[in-house]
């Protein structure tokens, strides 16, 4: 008997049919697929946000340099030596077709003959000239003479549009080397937001952090609750942007970034979050964009680094690990523990439902206190001063309180 209660019992499952076996994977892929949140902004801050059906294209070429930096990198090399290339083949082709217009070609062994441009004996002469004339390099061998009027206006156009050229691929491979894109590579966030008790109120709460010793200069931290909605009226807002308090009223947005903050935000009445539990949490289909920004302390340049939250990455009841530590005359960061999270107790309830249990459990020590008060035997003079002290409110409660004993009492009459 007691080897048949110790021994555990074995449970089998049902065998399924061959095709209900093959289906099963199938299904369960199906069923991840539709829990797969669509994301606004991914981790990396990228915006899954892509334009089609743009008509007025001539836009990007009002703005070309924009439109240049913009570019992948592939394309803006491939542009960089496209219009170089370009521009030493079209100035070739004129040297050229002086020299052939003139009849230098046709002069090539005569001494006595005065061309355009000395040693120009075909296309590939006139193409190395050119890149010469253009680049100001300048070997000494093709040299432009003075009996060559249309030469000089050729030299003078080339020079000019060259230097023009120079300056504005230069100027783009220089802005889009030093993009502050790549400084916001520097700047993490938390892989995960919590949501826990802070000095007796719900709060929601994520991390940053700065990979450099150079700082971001004027850091300022925003956050915004990205959720479809619709109005009284019935009309759908997707994606609505609602911005979520991180300490604007305070001051708290504005960081001195040195050691990795938490950033806090307080789910108040005010808070998007107010009326949302931990049950509800995990069915709400909700985005939480950061934004982080500043100057690079090196170079001036603004910068901005973006990330974001689902719901599913939202924990709650959890505090983030302490990754500052003293050491012998510094303090020392670890990384490693950067996105660590531990586990605390928090109440499960909304913000809401939590401020309302708060203002229940303290109506009874009120009424505890007077009741103690009452008992004590205070003087009659001391009882009527503070008879005349009581308020309107409590003498509504109190009249309130009678009442509702008056209608206990008549009830009960009736029943008898």
């Amino acid at each position: 008997m007691e080897q048949d209660v110790e021994s555990p019992a074995i449970i089998r499952q049902p065998k399924l049919p061959k095709q209900a076996r093959e289906d099963l994977p199938k299904q369960l892929a199906e069923t991840d697929r539709s829990k797969k949140v669509q994301r606004y902004v991914q981790k990396d801050g990228k915006c899954n946000v892509h334009h089609g059906n743009v008509r007025e294209t001539y836009r990007y070429l009002t703005d070309i340099f924009t439109t240049l930096v913009d570019l992948k990198w592939r394309f803006n090399l491939f542009i960089f030596v496209l219009v170089y290339t370009v521009t030493w083949l079209f100035f070739g082709f004129m040297w050229w077709l002086i020299a052939y217009v003139r009849g230098d070609l046709d002069h090539i062994a005569d001494n006595q003959w005065t061309p355009c441009v000395n040693n120009l004996n075909g296309f590939v002469s006139a193409f190395l000239f050119s890149i010469e004339t253009e680049t100001t390099i300048g070997y000494g061998y093709r040299v432009i003479t003075d009996k060559c009027p249309e030469g000089i206006v050729l030299l003078l156009v080339q020079s000019v549009l060259g230097s023009i050229v120079n300056a504005f691929m230069v100027g783009c491979m220089f802005v889009k080397i030093s993009q502050p894109k790549k400084r916001a590579e520097t700047l993490v966030f938390s892989t995960n937001a919590v949501i826990s008790m802070r000095d007796g109120r719900l709060c929601l709460m994520f991390r940053v952090g700065d990979l450099r010793n150079s700082h971001i200069v004027e850091a300022s931290i925003r956050a915004k609750l990205i959720k479809s909605k619709q109005t009284k009226e019935g009309e759908f807002i997707p994606l609505n942007q609602t911005d979520i308090n991180v300490g604007y009223n305070t001051g708290d947005d504005r960081l001195f970034l040195v050691s990795p903050l938490i950033i806090c935000h307080e789910i108040n009445q005010n808070s998007p979050f107010w009326e949302i539990s931990q049950a509800h949490l995990a069915k709400e289909e909700l985005e939480i964009v950061v934004i982080l920004e500043g100057m690079v302390e090196a170079t001036g340049m603004t910068c901005q680094a973006r990330s974001s939250y689902i719901s599913s990455e939202i924990k709650w009841g959890y505090r983030f690990t302490p990754v500052l530590t003293l050491e012998d005359g510094f303090y020392e960061v670890d990384y490693n523990s950067f996105h660590d999270i531990y586990e605390t107790n928090t109440p499960t309830c909304s913000a809401k439902e939590l401020a309302d249990m708060t203002s229940r459990t303290r109506l009874p020590l009120t009424w505890s206190l007077a009741s103690k008060l009452s008992q004590q035997g205070l003087p009659e003079s001391e009882q009527e001063g503070q008879e005349t002290k009581t308020s309107p409110d409590d003498e509504g409660k109190s009249q309130q309180t009678e009442r509702n004993g008056d209608i206990a009492n008549l009830e009960s009459e009736s029943k008898v």
